[in-house]
């Protein structure tokens, strides 16, 4: 079993912050890419940050001057700092994982269960 639990989420003013955490544990060998993606309803989940093992890098567009993704290799832990949040910012973030499961030593894809990101005066 591997697991990926979300935290942070909640309602903020337009122009806060708030920091997310995805924490990954279970059969875990090793974690490849991980990676924060957002959904509203009535629309696909998008890709907000993409984080590799290595460290390097990528953002959608719209939110690259405005949020960092970050991770603790050691914890399996990684983190999205969210700045100048917009009310469009609001959706249901979820983080995703590329990890090698420890028993069958395949990648495998997971998916956290998602936390609530409120940008409203």
């Amino acid at each position: 079993q591997v697991q990926l639990v979300e935290s942070g989420g909640g309602l903020v003013q337009p122009g806060g912050s708030l920091r997310l955490s995805c924490a990954a544990s279970g059969s875990i060998s090793g974690i490849n890419a991980m990676g924060w993606y957002r959904q509203t309803p009535g629309k696909q989940r998008e890709l907000v940050a993409l984080i590799r093992s290595g460290g390097s890098t990528n953002y959608a567009d719209s939110m690259k001057d405005r949020f960092t993704i970050s991770r603790d290799n050691a914890k399996n832990t990684m983190y999205l700092q969210m700045n100048s949040l917009k009310p469009e910012d609001t959706a249901v973030y979820f983080c995703n994982a590329v990890v090698l499961h420890t028993w069958t030593q395949r990648w495998q894809n997971y998916w956290g269960q998602g936390t609530q990101v409120t940008g409203s005066s």
